[in-house]
């Protein structure tokens, strides 16, 4: 009950904010989660990105294709060599303190975005040696070694500008007041409660901005979202339940929108990040672990069969997907042999964290009852969502059940989980040979190439296991038909560039 009195209660706010102003048009938008700081550079959420989506544009986006199109940007050039990319920024753009966006603005946000302790997108401009202004609207990224996935970086939060006067005003403190460049300007946040902004008058593509206000108001429970879209207080929800897609099919004032997501869910094993424990003793207990979970039963059970299980970290259509690893058949006694092997007393007690959200706590439930045949004794916890990005990274788990959003290059799923020593390695995973790898599948644009980087990568993960893939989301969104424009991209983001609420 609490729970939807909170979601009421801002639905109220929201209702009362939209009478207030009369005419003004609000889109309200229902979250699984509240977001983690609303800093491109110490961001690290899916939920985060969303709301960066409406008042952080990037210097690149994606298509519906997953082309790579100009956002803040014009225009971009490689040189032969590999080792420099030159970006031309789009004229006349504006922060939304009202200050310039320039060479030297654009120079100061990647740098920091490079530089400032703690930042998450270390790793993703890691090969970018130092970036030099060549004119007001000209900017050169010098690189270390050729970065084949730079680009599709700059399409995400490492591509994110901000105002370099708010962030030398407001310090470690920007992200509770941040100002970018996008079409929306922040008003105010309440945790876990709602975040609000409003059109931004000068930005640079207003003329296809159409709505006045924007408030994202989090709700997990996926039950108390869908009920406040159909009673008019929420626009858009995301993360519908897939046992709720035929209830929304069937309702005639709302849309289901959706479209296969980048990424996967799976289970990050502690291995070095302060762990204790048989998972991080010997990469068979976590083999069998993986033996023991069926993921097609999964699927049918947790979501009506509407995902796909996968065993990599990207889906099976994925250009990178590597068909001669397949997804293993759950094999019980397989399991059982492994943990013999492993010589570890059984039951296997194991620390299992999990975000809160129905969904999430179901697919928890079911790796719990599969894996208890096997002879591990699973204990999950149910955590609040950032809380428990603070203690993943701070290695206070045995398994942590997360979802990543995906992104368009395959380095964007492997590197920054894998690699030695990478900002969201949470369970402290560490393999030479697989850093090698990751290396080098940086340096080259040919896909044969790559391909056959990744595919010994994979061999090498999946022996290793330091995360367990399940499987590939659908991305469920519905919005109520009042809403026109709108259409569900591959990444998961809400693009608010053309909505309009009749």
């Amino acid at each position: 009950m609490r729970k939807v009195c909170l979601a009421a209660a801002a639905a109220a706010f929201v209702v009362s904010l939209s009478a207030a102003a009369q005419a003004q048009t609000t889109l309200r938008i229902g979250l699984a989660e509240d977001p983690d700081m609303l800093d491109p550079s110490l961001g690290r959420t899916y939920v985060g990105r969303i709301v960066f989506s409406a008042f952080c544009d990037k210097l690149f986006d994606i298509d519906e294709k997953l082309n790579i199109v100009p956002q803040l940007a014009l225009s971009h050039e490689t040189s032969a060599d590999g080792k420099a990319m030159t970006i031309k920024l789009r004229p006349g753009v504006k922060f939304q303190d009202g200050e310039p966006l320039d060479a030297e603005a654009a120079k100061f946000s990647i740098e920091r975005h490079m530089n400032m302790p703690g930042s998450f997108r270390k790793s993703e401009l890691a090969s970018v040696d130092h970036v030099e202004v060549i004119d007001p609207l000209t900017i050169k990224l010098v690189l270390k070694t050729p970065f084949a996935p730079l680009l599709s970086q700059l399409t995400d939060r490492a591509g994110m500008m901000v105002s370099p006067k708010a962030v030398k005003e407001e310090g470690d403190k920007f992200g509770l007041h941040p100002v970018c460049a996008g079409p929306y300007k922040f008003v105010e946040r309440v945790q876990q409660d709602r975040m609000v902004f409003e059109k931004f008058a000068d930005y640079w593509n207003k003329d296809n901005v159409f709505i006045d206000r924007i408030v994202f108001l989090p709700i997990v429970d996926a039950t108390v979202r869908l009920a406040n879209l159909k009673s008019g207080g929420l626009d858009l929800i995301e993360r519908v339940l897939a046992t709720d897609i035929k209830d929304v099919r069937a309702d005639p004032n709302l849309v289901l929108s959706t479209a296969p997501e980048l990424g996967y869910y799976g289970l990050t094993i502690n291995i070095g990040n302060k762990a204790k424990g048989a998972l991080s003793q010997s990469e068979k207990v976590r083999q069998a672990l993986d033996l023991a979970i069926d993921r097609e039963a999964l699927n049918q059970v947790v979501f009506n069969g509407e995902f796909t299980p996968g065993n990599q970290w990207v889906s099976p259509t994925h250009p990178y997907y590597q068909s001669a690893f397949p997804v293993q058949p759950r094999n019980v006694e397989k399991a059982k042999a492994l943990l013999k092997e492993a010589g570890v007393a059984l039951p296997v007690s194991i620390d299992y964290m999990v975000p809160k959200g129905a969904e999430n706590e179901a697919v928890a439930q079911v790796v719990q009852s599969m894996a208890a045949e096997a002879g591990f004794d699973i204990k999950i916890r149910l955590i609040e969502f950032a809380t428990s990005f603070k203690q993943a990274q701070a290695g206070e788990f045995q398994i942590f059940q997360i979802n990543w959003s995906g992104r368009i290059d395959p380095d964007g799923n492997s590197h920054v989980f894998l690699h030695t020593g990478a900002p969201q390695n949470d369970g402290g995973y560490s393999n030479p040979e697989a850093d090698k790898l990751m290396e080098e599948a940086r340096l080259t644009d040919d896909v044969a190439q790559r391909k056959a980087l990744y595919e010994k990568l994979t061999k090498i993960v999946l022996n290793d296991e330091p995360i367990i893939y399940l499987y590939h989301r659908k991305l469920l969104f519905a919005h109520t038909k009042k809403l026109e424009g709108y259409k569900q991209m591959p990444d998961g983001l809400v693009r608010v560039i053309g909505l309009k609420l009749k």
